[in-house]
């Protein structure tokens, strides 16, 4: 495991940081946006409402785990 404590490490934790948090509302964004495209047959500007929104909501989220 690598230590985060060492200083080589200490500029990257918050690039590892933003990385998560955005990595995270993509994820959601497309699971819940093909969910209701393709899953719910609904149109295409409800599906991209719902992604968004789920996307902020768990950029949130993580945001809120990733500084615990």
């Amino acid at each position: 495991m690598r230590d985060l404590s060492s200083p080589a490490m200490q500029g990257s934790g918050a690039m590892e940081k933003w990385g998560f948090i955005a990595m995270h509302a993509v994820v959601a964004a497309a699971f819940i946006f093909l969910l209701q495209r393709f899953g719910l047959n609904a149109s295409l500007e409800s599906s991209l409402l719902w992604a968004l929104t789920f996307g902020i909501c768990a950029a949130g989220l993580a945001y809120k785990q990733s500084n615990r």
